[in-house]
């Protein structure tokens, strides 16, 4: 492919106890393949010059590459991989030879290795995410070697209220899911609640945990290998092969049982991670149930500071949310009370990035937002 793409492909080969190259232009031998001189060393070097009839931009981003290649390395463990970007070195090179002096620019270069894989992957995306829910990073490993199917799953919850679930096919990061995603939440479910019976951390009056519930603050990495992969999707970023859910949800739940077994501690404190979600989760339906009934049942349901305008037409009508009630007044006086409406409100009123659902629509300030706007 790199080949077809390209107008001249350079290729060096250390095998069989020589250096072999051939170099190719628009995809066709410039010439036979040629030996060199013998060798110990083994490795395969590609240059290629991108088609510019072909691409957009022949331009490559280092931090394009580097992401993706530090993806390449935590899914690889042990593999090493080394990005150089020579170019500003070359222009500064042109640059000193013309102007006759001696000075260099540094070669930009990052280096990736990894051991621990998938796991280290789960540790530096949390370290990003606050305090983690339980010591351990969660891993497992399965194949298949009939189906040639291999899986590789590592997790860890963090104290965040946000899910971060990766799944990756041959490499390839399925940001649309598939069957491998669907076989990893459905096996996580079913078996946090059951753990959460068994254990009496749920009571028999208590509702079920959803995944939402459960998959909050949860960092994880689901790498599949498969021989034939299907891909679906706008994008083909959706793996379609059936066979791999039923594999991941069984693996899955297999060693995961088994941690939670051996880890009560840490096991008891995922569970109660989920139940505070799934509190909160309630809590917010309360609220946002209450704040609908208050705009349906309550004849002047407009918060008391706003200053409302009196035309009725949304598409000539205005709101200034000001900070404080002498700035309402100031914006009060100043304002065309037929098209402007006025809400003074309270500075810093609340970081919605860091609170629960259930906090945020508690908040009088946004409660009175909420009411100005109709989006109760």
């Amino acid at each position: 492919v790199v080949n077809a793409l390209s107008t001249k492909v350079a290729v060096e080969v250390k095998t069989d106890g020589y250096r072999w190259t051939q170099d190719y232009k628009l995809g066709v031998p410039t010439a036979p393949l040629a030996r060199h001189e013998p060798t110990d060393e083994h490795g395969t070097s590609v240059t290629f010059w991108a088609d510019p009839d072909i691409f957009e931009t022949t331009e490559y981003s280092f931090e394009t590459l580097s992401r993706r290649f530090q993806e390449m390395a935590f899914l690889n463990k042990g593999l090493r991989i080394r990005l150089t970007d020579e170019r500003e070195s070359a222009k500064a090179t042109s640059g000193a030879d013309e102007a006759g002096a001696d000075e260099k620019a540094e070669v930009k270069s990052v280096d990736y290795h990894y051991e621990g894989g998938i796991v280290d992957f789960v540790k530096y995306l949390n370290s990003r995410k606050g305090d983690v829910v339980h010591p351990t990073v969660i891993d497992l490993e399965a194949e298949d070697k009939d189906k040639l199917l291999s899986l590789e799953v590592a997790m860890q919850w963090n104290s965040s209220y946000t899910e971060g679930v990766y799944s990756f096919a041959n490499i390839i990061h399925t940001h649309e899911g598939g069957t491998h995603e669907e076989g990893f939440r459905a096996a996580l479910t079913s078996l946090i609640n059951k753990y959460a019976r068994d254990k009496k951390l749920l009571r028999e009056k208590d509702d079920n945990l959803t995944g939402d519930d459960i998959r909050e603050g949860l960092t994880a990495i689901i790498s599949v290998k498969l021989s034939e992969p299907q891909f679906e999707g706008q994008t083909k970023t959706k793996l379609g092969n059936t066979e791999v859910k039923t594999f991941v949800q069984k693996v899955v739940y297999e060693h995961l049982a088994d941690w939670l077994d051996r880890n009560p501690n840490e096991a008891a404190d995922i569970i109660r991670k989920g139940i505070q979600a799934a509190t909160a989760r309630v809590a917010a339906r309360k609220a946002r149930d209450l704040t609908r009934r208050k705009g349906l049942l309550e004849t002047a349901s407009l918060p008391g500071k706003l200053s409302d305008c009196q035309s009725n037409d949304p598409t000539k009508c205005e709101i200034f949310i000001v900070e404080g009630d002498s700035a309402g007044g100031s914006a009060k006086s100043g304002r065309n009370p037929e098209y402007q409406a006025i809400l003074p409100i309270r500075g810093k009123i609340l970081n919605v990035e860091k609170a629960r659902i259930d906090k945020i629509l508690q908040n009088q300030e946004i409660q009175a937002l909420i009411s100005a706007f109709g989006t109760g």
